[in-house]
Parts: structure tokens; C-alpha cells; sequence
């Protein structure tokens, strides 16, 4: 296979935060307490330029990593079109990408996990928001939600 590397083109902190808008998932990288590396997509949700929100249950590995070390690392993929460029003979991928680094906390405030619940229905289920009330009603209690607020600038990048 040939190989002919074309630079990565840098995009600015609010062209990463579109990535991570677009990108149905978004790999959450934490640390486990035996210090072993624990990564796995989540469907997450931005508030504003430095906040997103993902839920889960009450326990489980993730609360213990967050616990152990708040300190995460975001990653997705918004675009990955792999190409065989015949003109050149070569086998490259398209994508555009994001990667950040922040610092998870549980949300104990009521109001604020019912907003952050709001947000994730209306990004992922916007068409189904006249069940809201009822499905938060129903599970609020039994619902964790996780706060990330970004400690350092997301970085983007792309190929065409």
C-alpha cells in the first residue's frame, strides 16, 4: 500500500465543538481505581462552550472511575469516509475529529439534572419531547446525571 501523507488540517476550539455536536457518540476515556485505562462511547450533550452532560444508573464503573479521578478525555468522529484515491493510487480516510480533556462531577441539583435530561432528549429524540415531563417524573430518582466542564481548549481536526 502506498503511502503519500497529506497534512491534517487544525481547526479552531469552536470547529471541535461542532464535531462533538454532530458526532452521535462520544468516547469518554476515564481511569479505573486499580489504575487501568476504561473507555466507551456515551451519548453526550453540550450546554455551552465548556459544559456537556451525559446519565447513567445510580452505580456502576463509570461512577467508581469518576470518583477515583474526575479527569476525562473526550473524543469523537463526525465525518470518517475511507477513500481509495485512484488517481494516485493511494488508500487514505477522510474525517473530521475532536479531542478534549475535562473534569467530571455528579450533578446533585435537581433543577439542574432536569435541564440536562432536557438537553439529551431534544438532541437525540426532539420529535418525542411531549413525554418529557413524564419519563423525568418517573425517573428522576433512579437517574444519575455527570457534568463535564472542559478544563483546556478542544482541539479539531480534519481531512478534506
Amino acid at each position: 500500500m502506498k503511502t503519500m501523507r497529506k497534512a491534517n488540517r487544525r481547526k479552531d476550539p469552536e470547529w471541535a465543538l461542532e464535531v462533538f455536536d454532530k458526532a452521535p457518540y462520544v468516547t469518554v476515556s476515564m481511569t479505573r481505581p486499580d489504575g487501568t485505562p476504561y473507555g466507551l462511547p456515551l451519548s453526550l450533550v453540550r450546554k455551552d462552550e465548556l459544559t456537556f452532560y451525559f446519565h447513567c444508573a445510580v452505580d456502576g464503573e463509570k461512577l467508581d472511575c469518576l470518583k477515583y479521578n474526575p479527569v476525562v478525555s473526550l473524543s469523537a468522529v463526525s465525518k470518517c469516509s475511507p477513500q481509495f484515491e485512484k488517481e494516485k493510487n493511494n488508500f487514505t480516510e477522510y474525517y473530521h475529529s475532536a479531542i478534549a480533556v475535562g473534569k467530571a462531577e455528579i450533578v446533585d441539583d435537581e433543577s439542574e439534572k432536569i435541564e440536562a435530561l432536557r438537553l439529551l432528549c431534544q438532541r437525540f429524540l426532539p420529535r418525542h419531547m411531549t413525554h418529557f415531563d413524564g419519563a423525568v417524573a418517573r425517573s428522576l430518582g433512579i437517574t444519575t446525571i455527570v457534568r463535564i466542564i472542559l478544563t483546556e481548549p478542544p482541539v479539531g481536526k480534519s481531512k478534506p
